[in-house]
């Protein structure tokens, strides 16, 4: 078997290699904070023994719940109640309690976002409802509770299932 030649070795600096780099990228010009809220939406199974938790899949094909941005003169309880509704079409919902808040910051462009969202237990009260995703996402699905947290993304929103999931066998709410 033959073996290839070796290509010929670039002749930079570790300092030069870091400084190419860093130009590529812009610097951060701008924090910007983005409050957010969404839910953590519940049903009773059929024999009330258990409970079901609704996901959505995003476009990266991670599972989570459903959220968004809150929009000028609401409130964070009332964009967690329009985000699931747009976001999964249940319309008969039930905005139970806060749950907590999770924190996430990410870079677009030369802006630094800081997000906050606001997390609320929601109920789903009509068992029949069915619901259908919007168009960006790669699905929607009802899962049991122990496959929820086993398929959630993201550990903050895991923790705040944990809350809501003794929240719900106590009637905390």
């Amino acid at each position: 078997m033959k073996v290839p030649e070796s290509l010929p070795v670039e002749k930079r600096s570790t300092f030069d290699k870091l400084k190419s780099a860093f130009r590529r990228k812009t610097a951060i010009q701008e924090v910007v904070r983005e409050p957010t809220s969404g839910g953590i939406i519940f049903r009773y199974t059929q024999d009330k023994k258990d409970i079901e938790i609704l996901l959505i899949q995003d476009s990266k094909g991670r599972w989570t719940i459903p959220k968004g941005h809150i929009e000028p003169g609401e409130t964070a309880k009332m964009t967690a109640r329009r985000e699931i509704e747009e976001e999964t079409g249940l319309r008969n919902v039930s905005v139970l309690v806060w749950l907590g808040k999770i924190h996430f910051k990410y870079r677009r462009l030369d802006k630094l976002v800081l997000m906050t969202t606001q997390i609320y237990l929601v109920q789903a009260l009509d068992s029949h409802e069915m619901p259908t995703p919007e168009r960006w996402m790669k699905g929607i699905k009802w899962f049991s509770f122990a496959e929820a947290l086993n398929v959630i993304e993201y550990e903050d929103i895991e923790r705040l299932m944990l809350i809501a999931k003794k929240k719900i066998r106590s009637g905390d709410f």
